[in-house]
């Protein structure tokens, strides 16, 4: 297989780089868009002609544009929301290169909330069903312990719906936790909770861009089935020195940015730990005293231009979480690395070469001393990514590239105690490359009508050293065989299409439809109600087959009052096939043959997304509602008939405001609700031997009561000084004490055997926060 693809892959670049050197009796302006400020790269800056602004380009990841036109005269406008425009004349007869140092607007800056693009930028664009999300937008915005939260802002967008309280997963558009790709920096993140879900592992005051794809996704990203979350470090300062940071009740945080040259390299380095483990110590309770309660996570990261054409950047994440009492302990984390090349071919080729490391591992331990025993598991990926991207001239923005992963599962392993009543037991490590070719075009048909087209190759081959295993319709193993190292056990590929169309009625309505195909080799294992760290991450196999989810999607866009309002009505639809459940009473820990628990099936999933922006002015934020269904159906699960997803919920709500009272204090508030949890529930009880055993009908079948919730804050900013600047955060989460059901258990009624009563936990009821953020200029 590793030849065939090595052989694909040289034939596919060698097709697209003959492409590449069509040439057209053009000239083209090239460079970069930077920040004044602090030199960071300017995701999403248009660069457009002044009397056309129909005709223009946008900065790519890394602050690069190019765009192609006839000789001639021209003004050029350089631009982006919350930056003062600049605008230059030039006579076009040659190529030219041309970067700028864009200064920030203060007062555009307070006003922006989701997304820093072009105003009309989501009516224009051809894509369809993408949250861009500022992570300075979210500095306001109340959360728990007042610790910033890119996800949980997120969640208060259309489409996106909480996993819960205690969660830091979410589900898009009917699709599972596992659907979503998270990456940082390009490289995944399996598992972004700290404190069993209550924080996301992302440090708001490292990161730059935040992307969410929902539907219609670039034919560059691929392996999961529902969305992309493609979030961006910052690169660091590379003017000056900067500090800033922020102390709250329950964790603290710091992060320092310098040029290591100026303006030609810079590194950030930001951290971030709780330290209720420190108070805990103070406690007379020897059993308290020696418990473990904290989190800790680093980002770094590193850029240098070696040339005018070749830039190199270092970035990695690391963190952990530590839970542990006598007798018990948990602890789990993820660590990435991502080495990335950028190389400038022409004005018209730019290319990026990346090597990426990827790791999530947990471990927890029962018992004491030499009766313990501890389990392990972990998933590790190395990725070679290329990407190229090729502007041949202004309607056109080709994408290509391919990338090969190479992913090493441990599912479980046990390390017994010298006295302990277990066995030391290893399930066999699991091995599997993946890999992807793609290429794209977003082409500007004309002034109204804007396509943009791609198709990705995906395919995977589960590979030995290990032991594939058959089964009957039961789940009783039937056979079993033994693959030695690098031999092919399985082998996957498929094609998957991307279009999405845009037709423009007039600069501030547009309508849109997209369709998208996802294969998905990889899936997340748990019976549970909600996910943990320790849910087993499993590739497809001879028994577990790629998810392959179809989506299409149609919308109206329309901007009112110079796109002071921005409102958006989405409808989607997806067919998910080869889905996976566990059958009734399934063991997914300690079992080597866990395909045999587990039954397939299929699903679909369906909705309306009503949006309502107000992004100007002393008031701003956003109205969000989605009204969706997501069902599954297995032959053996309810009878075969199609029954509610634990994510369906069928109304979801957000609103969110923020009112900047003075110039010095903003009060914001946020409400959500949506309905209850799809869940299983006994329907009665029988006894046997005098013990009461629950018995069960129809898989979630019920659902737990309807969530619903309001956070509230209050910002007031110090003084402002030359080289400093402060401010107080104060919020509350749950403002009126609601008391949402987390889990919801049954028992005897102590006074009548017969009488079985349900009992409902809330996590939190209300929760104040004060946090305390500076910044040293």
């Amino acid at each position: 297989m590793k030849i065939k693809f090595v052989k694909a892959i040289l034939i596919f670049c060698l097709l697209l780089f003959q492409f590449t050197l069509v040439h057209a009796q053009n000239f083209t302006i090239s460079g970069t868009l930077k920040d004044a400020s602090n030199g960071e790269d300017l995701i999403g800056a248009s660069v457009l002609l002044k009397d056309k602004t129909t005709i223009g380009a946008s900065t790519n990841t890394y602050g690069f544009y190019s765009l192609t036109l006839p000789k001639g005269n021209y003004v050029i406008r350089f631009q982006y929301i919350g930056y003062l425009t600049v605008e230059e004349t030039i006579v076009l007869d040659h190529d030219l290169k041309i970067s700028k140092e864009l200064t920030p607007e203060s007062k555009l800056l307070e006003e922006v909330v989701v997304k820093s693009e072009k105003e009309n930028k989501n009516v224009s664009k051809n894509e369809m069903s993408v949250v861009k999300l500022d992570p300075k937008a979210i500095e306001n915005i109340p959360v728990i312990f007042g610790e910033k939260d890119i996800i949980k802002t997120l969640q208060l967008t259309p489409g996106v719906k909480s996993a819960g309280d205690g969660n830091a997963g979410f589900y898009v558009r009917g699709g599972a936790i596992d659907q979503n790709l998270i990456l940082l920096d390009e490289a995944p993140v399996y598992n972004a909770s700290h404190l069993l879900g209550f924080f996301s592992v992302f440090n708001s005051d490292a990161l730059k861009d935040v992307t969410l794809y929902k539907g219609s996704m670039p034919a560059e990203y691929g392996g999961r089935g529902s969305s992309v979350l493609d979030i961006k470090m910052k690169d660091g300062n590379n003017k000056k020195l900067n500090a800033s940071g922020g102390i709250g009740l329950i964790s603290s945080r710091l992060t320092v940015e310098a040029p290591i040259q100026k303006d030609e390299g810079s590194f950030i380095v930001s951290g971030r730990r709780t330290y209720a483990d420190l108070f805990l110590k103070l406690s007379k309770d020897t059993t308290i005293n020696d418990a473990r309660l904290y989190f800790y996570d680093l980002n770094a990261k590193a850029n240098y231009k070696i040339s005018n054409k070749d830039r190199l950047f270092l970035s990695g994440y690391f963190g952990r979480d530590v839970l542990g009492v006598t007798g018990f302990g948990l602890d789990w984390g993820n660590y990435t690395g991502t080495l990335r090349w950028n190389h400038l071919f022409s004005d018209q080729l730019f290319s990026n070469t990346s090597l990426i490391f990827s790791n999530f591992d947990y471990q927890f331990k029962i018992g004491t001393d030499d009766v313990e025993f501890k389990v392990k598991a972990s998933i590790q990926d190395w990725n070679l990514k290329q990407d190229f991207s090729y502007f041949p001239n202004s309607k056109n923005t080709i994408k290509y590239g391919f990338n090969a992963i190479h992913h090493t599962f441990l599912p479980t392993s046990l390390e017994a105690g010298v006295n302990s009543s277990f066995d030391n037991s290893t399930t066999e490590n699991k091995f599997a490359y993946e890999g992807g070719l793609y290429v794209q075009n977003d082409w500007k048909v004309n002034e109204r009508i804007g396509v943009q087209y791609g198709l990705r190759y995906s395919l995977f081959d589960y590979v030995g050293k290990g032991t594939a295993y058959t089964f009957d319709e039961l789940g009783n193993k039937t056979s079993e065989t033994k693959y030695a190292k690098g031999k092919t056990i399985k082998y996957y590929g498929g094609l998957e299409p991307r279009l999405s169309v845009k037709y423009e009625i007039d600069p501030a309505q547009s309508i849109k439809a997209g369709y998208t195909r996802n294969n998905q080799y990889m899936h997340l294992l748990s019976n549970s109600t909600t996910s943990s760290p320790t849910d087993l991450w499993v590739p497809s196999s001879n028994n577990v087959k790629p998810q392959v989810v179809d989506q299409v999607s149609l919308g109206y866009f329309r901007n009112f009052l110079d796109n002071k309002y921005e409102c958006s009505f989405e409808t989607y639809y997806k067919n998910l096939g080869n889905q996976i459940d566990y059958r009734n009473g399934a063991d997914l820990i300690f079992n080597a043959e866990y395909e045999g628990a587990l039954t397939y099936g299929k699903g679909i999933a369906y909705g309306a997304e009503f949006y309502v922006k107000k992004s100007k002015g002393k008031l701003t934020g956003w109205i969000s509602y989605t009204l969706s269904r997501s069902l599954r159906k297995f032959s053996d699960i309810n009878h075969g008939d199609y029954y509610p997803a634990r994510q369906d919920r069928i109304h979801d709500v957000a609103i969110v405001g923020i009112y900047n009272l003075t110039n010095r204090i903003t009060v914001s508030a946020n409400w959500v609700f949506n309905t209850g949890d799809a869940a299983t529930f006994p329907s009665g009880k029988y006894t046997i031997d005098q013990i009461q055993v629950p018995y069960y009908t129809e898989r979630n079948g019920y659902r737990y009561p309807n969530y619903h919730r309001l956070d509230v804050g209050v910002t007031f900013l110090g003084k402002p000084r030359k080289r400093y600047e402060g401010s107080w955060n104060v919020s509350v989460y749950n403002a009126y004490a609601r008391e949402n059901a987390y889990t919801i258990t049954f028992q005897q009624n102590e006074d009548n055997p017969e009488k079985t009563e349900a009992l409902r936990t809330a996590l939190f009821k209300i929760i104040p926060s004060v946090t305390y953020n500076f910044k040293f200029k």
